[in-house]
Formats: structure tokens, sequence, C-alpha cells
């Protein structure tokens, strides 16, 4: 099994509309906008539930555990950093208690836009929450989901678990391990994009 130290990808800057959105309370949380790191043009789109914590008290940029456990398994699958680009439903950290609902249905209008524009070969939906908005299905489950590309508003979309589930419960990561797999194998493929 190949081993690459996993690093802090480079942050996509906002576009101005992103960064002015008022549209949901998260804005008015003190959180500022993030809306996406690595290579914009990367052929493989992650999406997550939102981002998780960026920078220590300090300031300085760190790699969480989240974006570790994800970028370590998408390598041991053969897919390198320049690859990956890494999104989110919710373009801000939530705080404290908001309107989810709201937010998400809001949010994701920006995740549909960022997509339209870069048209990614593949997209990978980690974790229930994010599965649930993109799918735009209350009840999707990746259990259920994962393992095959599903075909989503014109894009190829496989989905798998959220990292932090895997850190959590590591029987998981066979799993994500054969959903990463699976993107590679799509990126591979004659055709695709």
């Amino acid at each position: 099994m190949n081993k690459q130290q996993p690093a802090i990808l480079p942050e996509d800057a906002a576009p101005a509309a992103g960064r002015s959105c008022r549209q949901c309370e998260l804005s008015g949380q003190g959180s500022r906008v993030i809306w996406g790191e690595g290579n914009p043009e990367a052929p493989l789109f992650v999406v997550l539930d939102n981002p998780g914590a960026r920078e220590d008290k300090a300031g300085q940029p760190f790699l969480c555990g989240t974006r570790e456990t994800l970028q370590a398994t998408a390598f041991e699958a053969g897919i390198r950093p320049g690859s990956l680009y890494i999104s989110y439903i919710l373009k801000c950290r939530p705080r404290r208690a908001y309107d989810k609902e709201r937010a998400r249905a809001t949010c994701i209008n920006f995740l549909w836009g960022q997509l339209a524009a870069v048209k990614p070969e593949i997209i990978m939906c980690l974790g229930n929450v994010a599965c649930q908005s993109f799918f735009a299905d209350p009840a999707a489950e990746v259990k259920q989901l994962r393992g095959r590309v599903h075909p989503v508003r014109g894009y190829s979309v496989i989905t798998s678990y959220h990292p932090l589930a895997v850190r959590r419960r590591p029987v998981l990561h066979k799993y994500f391990l054969q959903d990463w797999r699976l993107a590679a194998e799509q990126l591979k493929q004659p055709g695709q994009g």
C-alpha cells in the first residue's frame, strides 16, 4: 500500500456572490465562506456536507482528521491531489443551531453553479447529509447507494461514507476504499466527461 502524507490543499476563493450571500442564517454566525479546496478544474469533485475547522485558534491552517482520512484513502486508491477538488453543500461552517433545511436548500444552488462551470467527470458525495441534499431525497442513505455509479442531473455520482464516520468506525474503511477505487476506475474510462 502506498503511503503519502496528506497535505493542506489550496483553498479556492469564493466568488463575490458567494462571499456576500445573506440568504440563510449561517452568514450571521461569524463563519467565513469556504468555497472549496484543491484543483478547481480537477476531474473528481468531492461533496461534503459542510466545511470543518480549517484553522487553529491562532489562524494557522491545519489538516483536520476528515480531510486527512479523505486524502489518504484517495491516494491509496490511486487518485493524486491534483485530480481532486473538495466542496460543500453548505459554504459556511455552522457554529450553532440553524434552520438546516433552509440553509441546505439555499446553499446547494451555489454547488449546482460550481458543477455547471467545471463539469467534473465524477462526483463523489460523502455522507448521508450530503447525499440527501444532492439526490434531493431525505431518505437517501449511503449504505444503500454506495458501490455503484448513479446518474444525477447529467453527472456520474458515486457515494460513500463521510470520512469522519470512517475515522470513528474503522470497519467502514474497506468500503470507503472500494468506493474511491471505483472513482479511480471511472476516471480511467474513455469517453468520460
